[in-house]
C-alpha cells in the first residue's frame, strides 16, 4: 500500500498536539479504560531503538501499599531536594509547587530500560550503549504523545532514588529505572505548562538553542 498523506490540515493538528502536551501532576478521579492502556502501550512500542532492541520495560503498578511507599518515598526526596533551595528566594516557590500525583493518578507505569536486551543483537551500542535508554525515553515520549490525543495526561516524576525504587519493584537486576510515570485525565488542561504559569520557568527563545559548525 502507498505510505499516507499527511497533509496540511494534518500538519496543523499535530502542531496543537505538540503545543498542548503537558507534564501533569493535578489528575480528575475518572478512570483510564483497560482499552485505553492497552493502545497507550500498543503505540509507546512503535517508537524507534537503537538496532532495533525495543529495551522498554513497564511496569504497571497496581498495588496500593506499593503505590503508597512510592508516594512516600518521593514526598522524602521532595524534603530533601527543597533544602538545595534553603535561604534563597526561590524556596517558596518550590515548596507551593506540586510536583507528582502518585496518590491521585489512576494509573502508575515504571519504564525500566533492559541494559542487556536479547533483540538487536548489540547492534549500535558498542560506542554508546546509553542508546538503548535514549530508545526507552523515545518510547515515552511516544506514550505521552499518544496520551494526549486520548485526552489522558502523564507526568514524568524524577525527584526519586532510582536505586531504591528498582528495589521496590523487584525487577531484574539488568533493568535500569528510566521513569515513575503518572498517568490518567487531568483536572484542568492547559496549552501553558504549569512551571511557566507558576512563575517558575517560562519556554526560552529558541535561536538560543540552536548552534551552526
Amino acid at each position: 500500500m502507498p505510505p499516507p498523506l499527511f497533509d496540511a490540515e494534518f500538519a496543523q493538528r499535530f502542531d496543537a498536539l505538540l503545543r498542548w502536551r503537558r507534564d501533569v501532576r493535578h489528575f480528575a478521579t475518572q478512570p483510564v479504560a483497560e482499552q485505553d492502556m492497552a493502545e497507550l502501550l500498543t503505540q509507546a512500542a512503535l517508537a524507534p531503538s537503537v538496532g532495533n532492541a525495543q529495551p522498554w520495560r513497564f511496569v504497571r503498578l497496581r498495588t496500593p501499599a506499593l503505590r503508597e511507599a512510592l508516594a512516600a518515598h518521593v514526598d522524602e526526596q521532595n524534603a530533601l531536594a527543597a533544602r538545595t533551595y534553603a535561604g534563597q528566594p526561590r524556596y517558596d516557590d518550590y515548596t507551593a509547587l506540586k510536583l507528582h500525583g502518585i496518590r491521585e493518578a489512576p494509573e502508575l507505569i515504571a519504564v525500566f530500560c533492559d541494559e542487556q536486551a536479547l533483540a538487536g543483537h548489540r547492534l549500535g551500542i558498542a560506542s554508546m550503549p546509553e542508546m538503548l535508554r535514549y530508545s526507552c525515553v523515545a518510547a515515552i515520549q511516544t506514550l505521552w504523545l499518544a496520551a494526549r490525543l486520548r485526552g489522558i495526561g502523564l507526568g514524568w516524576v524524577s525527584i526519586l532514588d532510582p536505586q531504591t525504587v528498582t528495589a521496590m519493584l523487584d525487577v531484574p537486576p539488568q533493568w535500569s529505572l528510566i521513569a515513575l510515570l503518572c498517568i490518567g485525565y487531568p483536572a484542568e488542561p492547559s496549552d501553558m505548562p504549569e512551571l511557566e504559569q507558576r512563575g517558575w520557568q517560562s519556554r526560552e527563545p529558541l535561536a538560543d538553542r540552536v548552534f551552526e559548525r
